[in-house]
């Protein structure tokens, strides 16, 4: 009797059991196919919506898939036809890459320039907080200099049109720096000259002051008949 008892109470905790483990399993395999096209107990997602990417972790000797909507640090997101997966950048440096070999940004410490990272700028960049960049790009300007004298063959008048310039410098805290990759901005415009110069105005009236003088003479010693002083 106490033995058929205890088959029967043996049997009722086993169903008790069984039947507490299915919704557990259930809620889990759910939790594990969340935004899932395709699902595998073992491995995670096999396949994604279209708009997000498969993602696949490497969990001991095999991989989990989970469909994400932006790929983690170190890896990009490839589009295609059926599937669009995470794929890992080349190089540990990079935190976020456009593809597998250009990087936009890199891990605290380094520095980007041109898709690759590293620890110092090469010659002929500055060095900002993330990036590397070339000549004087990202570096502040100063104030713009007054416009130069308007100036044509290295003359400041006798033409009508010149051309004229103005400059403009960095501001930086580390003269060193400019001197070694920043030069002067500048600038041209075209300019209006004086079409005629002081010194040539003078002349030709001096010219002309000479020669009305002559003619007089000329024509008084002509009227007289005497001839000028110093004649034969």
């Amino acid at each position: 009797m106490h033995l058929r008892l205890l088959t029967i109470l043996t049997l009722v905790w086993e169903a008790i059991t069984m039947s507490a483990r299915r919704p557990r399993a259930f809620t889990d395999e759910q939790e594990h196919c969340r935004s899932c096209m395709e699902c595998s107990h073992d491995n995670g997602c096999v396949r994604c919506p279209e708009r997000l990417f498969l993602f696949l972790r490497r969990d001991g000797m095999s991989h989990h898939g989970s469909c994400v909507h932006a790929c983690p640090p170190g890896h990009y997101g490839q589009r295609g036809q059926d599937i669009s997966r995470c794929l890992k950048c080349r190089s540990a440096d990079c935190e976020s890459c456009f593809s597998r070999d250009f990087c936009m940004r890199c891990r605290p410490g380094l520095r980007l320039f041109r898709g690759q990272c590293s620890s110092s700028c090469p010659a002929g960049t500055l060095p900002t907080l993330t990036d590397c960049v070339e000549g004087c790009l990202g570096v502040p300007e100063g104030p713009w200099g007054g416009w130069s004298t308007c100036l044509r063959e290295g003359h400041s008048c006798g033409f009508r049109w010149g051309r004229q310039s103005r400059t403009r410098g960095l501001s930086l805290s580390q003269p060193e720096q400019k001197a070694a990759l920043c030069l002067p901005e500048s600038e041209t415009r075209r300019c209006r000259m004086k079409k005629r110069c002081p010194t040539e105005r003078r002349k030709k009236e001096r010219g002309g002051g000479r020669k009305t003088g002559r003619k007089q003479m000329q024509q008084l010693l002509n009227e007289t008949g005497t001839e000028p002083p110093g004649g034969p």
